[in-house]
């Protein structure tokens, strides 16, 4: 059950909560090829099966941005802003790919309230650590300081551009 804030002022009070974690999903080769394909990466550690069977993962690999792409899952299953009339994807301070993601592995999404602030009238720069963890592995195969802006309200038209 994600977690709702209502409010400037709740988001900025939450800054260093803990957000939670998604359910497991399997990366599958279905999605790492469609991703191929989105991407015109088609690079044999991710979509050539037998060649991936005998390289350096035993198994073809999803790609990194996959990963963090994925951030567009998992982030509205953790947590629902209410209250907000537009909230735009600002960009990433950070971003590591510690793991790679084995096609057949279970992955899930964790995150962490980090930043919050006022960056103009009604609106709410936030900032959420989402960790993309792999089932049995110590490292995760995604670390990413995302940054959204959240309009609450109409607010000032030059907020709302990134």
């Amino acid at each position: 059950m994600p977690i709702t804030f209502d409010s400037p002022q709740a988001i900025l009070d939450a800054v260093g909560q803990d957000l939670g974690h998604t359910d497991w999903m399997t990366m599958t080769q279905e999605r790492v090829q469609r991703f191929a394909d989105a991407t015109d990466d088609q690079q044999w550690i991710h979509v050539d099966e037998a060649r991936a069977a005998q390289g350096p993962f035993g198994a073809c690999i999803a790609h990194g941005y996959l990963s963090l792409s994925l951030a567009a899952r998992f982030m509205p299953e953790l947590v629902r802003w209410q209250g907000v009339t537009m909230g735009i994807n600002y960009g990433c301070d950070k971003v590591r790919f510690p793991a790679p993601v084995k096609v057949g592995s279970l992955i899930r999404g964790h995150a962490v309230l980090s930043t919050a602030q006022m960056v103009a009238d009604s609106v709410v720069q936030v900032g959420i650590r989402l960790t993309v963890q792999i089932q049995g592995s110590d490292k995760p195969a995604c670390v990413v300081d995302t940054l959204s802006r959240l309009v609450f309200g109409p607010g000032p038209a030059s907020a709302r551009h990134a």
